[in-house]
C-alpha cells in the first residue's frame, strides 16, 4: 500500500472535504452522530466494561462512518438499512472485532504504561482513603494524562487508518497497524494542523458555554442549547475521517463499482 505524502495545507483540506460531505447529506450524518452518542452515554453507565466495549467497537464505528461518506461520495442517499451493510460480510466483521480487541488492549496498556511510574504519588494524594487531598491527587495524575497523550498519539496513528485497510482492502491486522503508522508518520504536519483545527473548535464550543453561563443563563440550559452544536460538530469530525483515508491512499482504493 503506497500512502501519499501531502501537503501542510492538507489537514485543513480535510476538514472542508469533512464539511463538504455533511452539506451533501445533512440527516444522515446527524442521525450518526446521535447514535454514537447513545452509545457512548450508554457505555459510561455500564462502570469499566461498558467503556471497554465502547473502546472494542470504535474501529466498527469508524468503519460503519467511512462507508457511509463513502456512499454520500457517490451520489447514493443513505438508507436507515445502509448503516449495517459494512457489517454483513463475516469475514470483515471478525476482521474489524479483532482490530478492536487489539485496540483495546493497546489503550489499556497505554494507561498502564502511563500510570506506573506515578503510582507512589498518586496512592500518597489518596491516602487511606478516608480524606482524600484533592488539590495533591489533581497534581498526582496530571503526569499520567500527559504521558498517556503522548503515547495515544502513537496508538492512534497505529489505528487511523486500519479499519479501512482491513475492510476494503482485507489487509491483515499487523500489516494494517503497519500502513497506517507509516501513513501517519508521512503525513504528520497534515495530521498535526487536523489535530490543532478540531482542538481549536471544540475549544471555543467550550469557551462558548463558559460565556453563555457568564451572561446569566443556567449550566443545563447552555448545555441544552449547545448540544446540537455539539452534534453537529461530531458530525463533522465522523466525515472527515473519509477524506483522511481517500487523500492518502487514493491511488490503491477502489471505487464502489469495482467492489462490486
Amino acid at each position: 500500500m503506497q500512502a501519499a505524502i501531502l501537503p501542510v495545507a492538507a489537514g485543513w483540506q480535510w476538514i472542508q472535504d469533512g464539511a463538504r460531505l455533511f452539506r451533501r447529506q445533512p440527516m444522515p450524518m446527524f442521525f450518526w452522530s446521535l447514535v454514537t452518542g447513545f452509545f457512548v452515554t450508554v457505555a459510561y453507565l455500564i462502570p469499566i466494561l461498558g467503556q471497554m466495549m465502547l473502546i472494542t467497537a470504535m474501529p466498527l464505528l469508524t468503519f460503519m462512518s467511512l462507508c457511509a461518506c463513502r456512499h454520500i461520495e457517490a451520489g447514493q442517499p443513505m438508507r436507515l438499512a445502509m448503516w449495517m451493510e459494512p457489517l454483513h460480510d463475516k469475514d470483515t466483521r471478525k476482521r474489524l472485532i479483532r482490530l478492536g480487541l487489539a485496540y483495546m488492549i493497546c489503550c489499556l496498556l497505554g494507561g498502564f504504561l502511563a500510570t506506573l511510574p506515578f503510582m507512589d504519588s498518586i496512592m500518597a494524594a489518596v491516602g487511606d482513603g478516608t480524606k482524600i487531598n484533592e488539590a495533591a491527587l489533581m497534581l498526582a495524575i496530571r503526569g499520567p494524562f500527559i504521558v498517556f497523550a503522548f503515547l495515544y498519539i502513537i496508538i492512534s496513528a497505529l489505528f487511523w487508518h486500519a479499519p479501512a485497510l482491513i475492510g476494503w482492502h482485507k489487509i491483515k491486522l499487523k500489516q494494517a497497524l503497519f500502513f497506517s503508522m507509516v501513513a501517519c508518520w508521512r503525513n504528520k504536519w497534515p495530521f498535526l494542523v487536523y489535530g490543532l483545527s478540531w482542538g481549536a473548535v471544540f475549544l471555543s464550543i467550550q469557551l462558548l458555554g463558559n460565556l453563555m453561563v457568564e451572561l446569566g443563563m443556567t449550566d443545563s440550559v447552555a448545555q441544552v442549547l449547545l448540544t446540537p452544536v455539539n452534534i453537529v460538530v461530531a458530525a463533522l469530525v465522523y466525515c472527515s475521517f473519509y477524506p483522511t483515508y481517500i487523500s492518502v491512499f487514493g491511488a490503491n482504493y477502489p471505487t464502489l463499482d469495482e467492489a462490486r
